[in-house]
């Protein structure tokens, strides 16, 4: 009968091998190459902090060839690149489509030109619905790994037991834990740079602050977390849009649209279901008094690659 470690070991180098046919190594930083994915055909998915140049990239493709790729869109917000490169046929993994939970078996594949495929084994050790990155993405689900990335990995294909694909694996929303960008967002956003060129984001032109507010200013009721609190304004663009429509340093905002806000996260969520160019009612406190100004949602700049 054989040996069930040597069963489980020869299977997941089964899966290492087929994932690596999707990965590629990409030559975009100093000295240590990344990973990306074959997410569609003439297409490869990558991290963008793994990206130092914008004008020539290279990738080193399962075969060995070599290859110079056009960058087609970079979104720092959910730290995901697209590259195009010549038509490479549809990738071998499908997405995954049972629910994930903690606890489930995760391969981060990933490979380096000079050593060639790289694997580690894991599992997901929590998982969370859609947030928000430090970066001003919108991630779909919150994925953390428990995992150790080979130097080459950021960008590996992340697989379950079932050999469909996860996502690719990131280090940049942490110090300390490896999360996974979920399939989902990688479609959302591999379709928009394609089409686009760059991920189109709402903004208020403010900096915020949350703080819990004294008792005498609390007349609009509890907020969504039991706590009664608001956003003060520590920096206002002036020819931004919430400069524009009159809000100032020391404002306190409260609501959006009715809405209650008391995090940076409430403001993210609320400009994500809205449009930019949508006109929005800003509740603020000014000295005591209520004062609500229409703001039109304007795009955030965009960084330069």
């Amino acid at each position: 009968m054989e040996n069930p470690l040597i069963a489980l070991s020869n299977e997941l180098a089964s899966l290492a091998e087929r994932a690596g046919k999707d990965v590629v190594a990409v030559h975009g930083r100093p000295r240590v190459s990344s990973s990306g994915v074959v997410w569609r055909s003439g297409v490869i998915v990558t991290v963008e902090h793994a990206l130092r140049r914008g004008e020539e990239v290279r990738v080193t493709f399962p075969d060995g060839r070599a290859s110079t790729a056009e960058l087609a869109g970079r979104d720092p917000g959910t730290d995901l690149a697209v590259l195009k490169v010549e038509s490479t046929g549809a990738p071998a993994l499908a997405n995954e489509k049972q629910p994930l939970r903690p606890g489930y078996v995760a391969l981060a594949v990933g490979r380096s030109a000079e050593a060639g495929v790289n694997a580690a084994m894991g599992v997901i050790s929590s998982v969370a619905g859609p947030w928000h990155t430090w970066r001003g993405g919108r991630i779909d689900q919150r994925l953390r790994l428990d995992i150790g990335l080979h130097p080459a990995a950021s960008g590996a294909i992340v697989i379950g037991a079932s050999g469909e694909r996860i996502g690719i694996a990131t280090p940049a929303f942490s110090r300390t834990s490896i999360f996974a960008i979920p399939a989902a967002t990688i479609e959302r956003v591999t379709t928009e740079l394609l089409d686009k060129g760059h991920i189109a984001r709402g903004y208020l032109g403010v900096g915020l602050q949350p703080i819990v507010l004294p008792e005498h200013l609390r007349s609009l009721g509890p907020t969504p977390n039991n706590t009664a609190g608001g956003l003060i304004v520590l920096s206002v663009e002036k020819d931004g849009p919430a400069g524009r429509a009159g809000v100032v340093l020391g404002d306190v905002l409260v609501a959006l649209d009715e809405k209650r806000v008391t995090d940076t996260d409430d403001v993210q969520a609320f400009l994500s279901a809205n449009p930019i160019g949508t006109a929005v009612r800003a509740t603020v406190l000014r000295g005591g008094a209520v004062t609500q100004f229409t703001i039109q949602i304007g795009e955030r700049p965009r960084r330069e690659a």
